[in-house]
C-alpha cells in the first residue's frame, strides 16, 4: 500500500490528510488567520508525516487542491470540484450531491455513487451566503463562531435578510441592531437567506432527490443546516435529506488524496507499458 497526501487550501484553513491505499490515517486543520498559507501547508504536512513517523520521501504522491497550485513541494494539483466529490462519498458512499459551504462563495455538486461530478452551480463572491460573510456579521454581532449555530438555532422570530450582496447585507443587520432585533433572530435570518440560496443551486444543478452531505467551512453550523432542513421543505422538496459530517471540512483534502492514489496508480502503468 503506498501513502499518499490531500492538502486543501482554502481561503480561511489549510486542511491536510494522510492516506495509506483507501485508510485514513491523519489530519491537521490550521486556520490561516493573516498567515502564509504556503507556510502553513509545509507545516500541517510535516507534522502529519511526524505523528505516523513517516518522511516526505515515503509519500507516493502529494495533492494539493483548492488554493494549493503554489505548492513547491506538492507533486499534483487537482481542481476542488471534484475533490469535494470524491471526498464527500469517502465520507458517506450514500450521498447523491455535495453542497460546498467555504469562505467566499458556495456550489452545489451532483454526483454519481463513484464521486464523478455529473452538474455542478455556484454562488458568486460577492454573495452573502458566504462563510466570510457569517464569520464578519458574528464579529460585529459579539458572538463567537463556533456559537453561531446553537445561538440560531434558539430564534423565535427569524428576521429576514434580503440583499443578495455581502455589503448591502451588513447594513440590514447594523439597522436590525439599531432596531433592538435579537442577535439569535439575526442569525437565524442570515441562515435562512443563505439555506434559500443554497435550495437554488440544488434545483438548478437538477437536485431533487437523495442525500446531500455539506461540506466546507461552514458544514457543521448546525444552525445552517437546520435552516436549509426547513426551506428545503417550504419548497415541498421532501426527497433530499441534507446531513453533514463530523469531518466535513476535510472532504477536499480527502478527495485530493484519493485522487492523487489513484493517478500515482495510473502513471506507474503507463511507465510499466512504455517499458514492457
Amino acid at each position: 500500500m503506498i501513502y499518499t497526501a490531500g492538502i486543501d487550501i482554502g481561503s480561511g484553513a489549510v486542511k491536510t490528510v494522510l492516506f495509506r491505499g483507501g485508510e485514513w490515517l491523519a489530519k491537521r486543520v490550521e486556520r490561516i488567520r493573516r498567515r502564509d498559507p504556503m507556510e502553513l501547508a509545509r507545516l500541517s504536512f510535516d507534522e502529519v508525516l511526524k505523528e505516523k513517523g513517516l518522511d516526505e520521501k515515503d509519500i507516493a504522491y502529494i495533492a494539493t487542491t483548492g488554493e494549493g497550485e503554489n505548492v513547491k513541494f506538492a507533486t499534483g494539483h487537482f481542481y476542488s470540484m471534484t475533490t469535494h466529490a470524491r471526498g464527500g462519498v469517502f465520507l458517506n458512499p450514500k450521498a447523491n450531491a455535495v453542497v460546498d459551504i467555504g469562505a467566499l462563495n458556495g456550489r452545489a455538486i451532483y454526483i454519481d455513487e463513484r464521486g464523478k461530478v455529473l452538474a455542478y452551480k455556484m454562488t458568486s463572491q460577492c454573495a452573502s451566503g458566504s462563510g466570510q460573510f457569517l464569520e464578519n456579521i458574528a464579529r460585529y454581532l459579539g458572538v463567537a463562531v463556533e456559537d453561531i449555530g446553537g445561538l440560531s438555532k434558539t430564534a423565535a422570530n427569524p428576521e429576514k435578510v434580503s440583499s443578495i450582496c455581502a455589503v448591502l447585507a451588513e447594513t440590514d443587520v447594523i439597522n436590525m441592531v439599531s432596531r433592538g432585533i435579537a442577535t439569535a433572530d439575526i442569525l437565524k435570518g442570515i441562515h435562512i437567506s443563505m439555506a434559500s440560496r443554497l435550495v437554488r443551486l440544488l434545483k438548478i444543478t437538477g437536485i431533487m432527490k437523495g442525500l446531500v452531505l455539506l461540506t466546507g467551512g461552514l458544514a457543521l453550523d448546525d444552525g445552517l443546516l437546520s435552516a436549509l432542513q426547513e426551506e428545503l421543505v417550504n419548497e415541498k422538496i421532501a426527497g433530499i435529506t441534507a446531513v453533514n459530517h463530523p469531518d466535513s471540512i476535510y472532504a477536499g483534502a480527502i478527495g485530493a488524496a484519493l485522487w492523487g492514489a489513484y493517478r500515482h496508480q495510473r502513471l506507474k502503468e503507463l511507465q510499466e507499458r512504455a517499458a514492457a
